[in-house]
């Protein structure tokens, strides 16, 4: 089916301007207000530890639902049909998993003006070793999520526009973007570039929905598309796919709640009360979002039918543009979504960015490398760390290696060996240093191991065994030799919330 595109030339050009230049005005207004304390750690990294509930929940927003789910999880549905359903339970698990800790740890957060994950994890067990191999790990799951994004980024500016914008100029210029406003307003440009995508996001992907139901045939056609072509996309997973379905629910789940961007968030909130109303808010969201685009990528089988793995990555672009060629409301509509998505985008990214220059500028450099810096020095020296990875992933994401459901998925392997010490230090004052240390390093490696070796026992995931054999260490070390008096004193007056 041939589609006039809708977003060309210099229309295309003229969109990717106006969402640019408002996020450049958001990061220009972010620091004229605070120029006094844009040198302070807790300004720059945690906007002063001041968010509301709105700010909150739509940076929550940001974080869980970003790039990838609007234009990944649809590709990933058309692949898969209604097996791809296990994407809206698993952010609910982020949820749960998040009301485990994330209440506690604000707490914690708060008392001790922590500003990182690795921040309390070198508070909880003294440890340099655990706190660097922590700030390794968490790094690593950064640095890979950024590189999603840009991905993404290339891949929305291209499809959206029909390709009238290449793949490479649209990653060069929203990160050109991104680090400008990044770097003036730090958390706060953060945040409220958040809020705005947020609500263009939300309309323009129900928009698309309502179109695509109107004018694609609804999930009828699509459903005899996928009986005609592929009736395995109809049916319900086998057993294997179960095992699958639920070990995505462990690792997404428990992966995406340890974040340490999503951390930071926890630190920002204006108070307890302000974060456990953003999360009641984001408890609706995999319906509102995740569900809706679970359901475009089943439009879409119907609609552009036979794409290859390489085409479907660019599924939502192409549903978009013909929409937008039906009447002038749905073309509206789709710029709003195409601002939406990008700018969506471009928001999850520079959070990214943030966390990664905060663990490096007040974990690495400001601890162990330069522990008489001035804040205004480990700021400065975060920036510059980040730019220089900005610019080693811009060259990776030049050519993509991956689908974005494949870099997704990869991230979490290591990042999630940071679970125990982040969460079970929590609870447990017996919980001993060096089982902690011990079972992360070989859960790293056991789960590294795997994912490079592309073996996958049982179909679980690497990162669960790799899991496993961590928490194991972690509980069996800690039940055959416990903390020594000494730490469990230090655990107890550090977990105590109400001393």
């Amino acid at each position: 089916m041939e589609i006039e595109l809708a977003f060309s030339g210099w229309s295309g050009v003229f969109v990717l301007a106006l969402y640019g230049f408002l996020m450049l005005a958001v990061g220009v207004y972010a620091f004229l207000r605070n120029r006094g304390m844009r040198e302070s750690l807790d300004e720059y990294y945690l906007g002063g530890r001041g968010l509301g509930v709105m700010v909150l929940f739509f940076t929550f927003f940001a974080t869980q639902y970003s790039g990838n789910t609007v234009i990944g999880y649809p590709p990933t549905t058309y692949r898969m049909g209604y097996q791809y359903l296990v994407s809206v339970p698993f952010f609910i698990m982020i949820i749960m998993v998040y009301l485990f800790f994330a209440p506690r740890l604000y707490a914690l957060g708060r008392r001790f003006s922590l500003l990182t994950p690795v921040d309390w994890i070198e508070m909880r067990f003294r440890s340099k070793r655990i706190s660097i191999l922590a700030a390794i790990l968490m790094l690593y799951g950064l640095g890979n999520y950024m590189l999603e994004q840009f991905v993404a980024i290339g891949q929305g500016v291209s499809g959206l526009t029909g390709g009238t914008i290449p793949y490479q100029v649209g990653v060069v210029f929203f990160i050109i973007i991104m680090v400008a406003y990044s770097w003036l307003g730090g958390m706060r440009s953060v945040a409220w570039t958040d809020t705005i995508q947020g609500l263009a996001l939300l309309f323009g992907v129900f928009t698309l929905l309502i179109g695509s139901l109107y004018y694609f045939g609804g999930f009828s056609a699509a459903a005899e598309q996928m009986q005609l072509s592929s009736p395995e996309k109809l049916n319900p997973p086998d057993g294997q796919g179960l095992t699958r379905w639920f070990s995505l629910l462990l690792l997404v789940g428990i992966g995406a709640a340890i974040y340490p961007h999503a951390v930071q968030r926890i630190f920002s909130a204006k108070s307890e009360h302000a974060l456990k109303r953003s999360f009641i808010r984001m408890a609706y969201m995999p319906f509102l979002t995740a569900g809706v685009v679970f359901m475009v990528g089943i439009i879409g089988i119907s609609a552009f039918p036979g794409l290859s793995t390489a085409e479907s990555e660019q599924l939502v672009g192409m549903m978009a543009n013909a929409l937008a060629n039906q009447n002038t409301f749905f073309y509206w509509a789709m710029v709003l979504l195409f601002g939406g998505v990008i700018a969506a985008i471009v928001s999850t990214a520079d959070s990214v960015l943030l966390t990664f220059s905060s663990i490096v500028s007040n974990d690495l450099y400001g601890r162990y490398i330069r522990p008489d810096a001035s804040e205004h020095q480990k700021v400065l020296a975060g920036k510059l760390v980040g730019l220089v990875a900005v610019a080693v992933l811009i060259v990776i994401a030049w050519y993509p290696p991956a689908t974005l459901y494949q870099i997704f998925v990869l991230k979490f392997e290591l990042l999630i060996q940071t679970a125990p010490a982040l969460v079970l230090g929590l609870y447990w004052t017996r919980l001993n240093s060096q089982s902690v240390f011990a079972g992360m390093l070989a859960g790293a490696v056991f789960a590294g191991v795997l994912t490079f070796m592309g073996y996958r026992p049982l179909g679980i995931y690497s990162g669960l065994w790799g899991l496993l054999l961590n928490v194991g260490i972690c509980v069996g070390g800690t039940l055959l030799s416990s903390a020594d008096a000494s730490a469990q004193r230090h655990a107890r007056s550090v977990i105590a919330l109400s001393n």
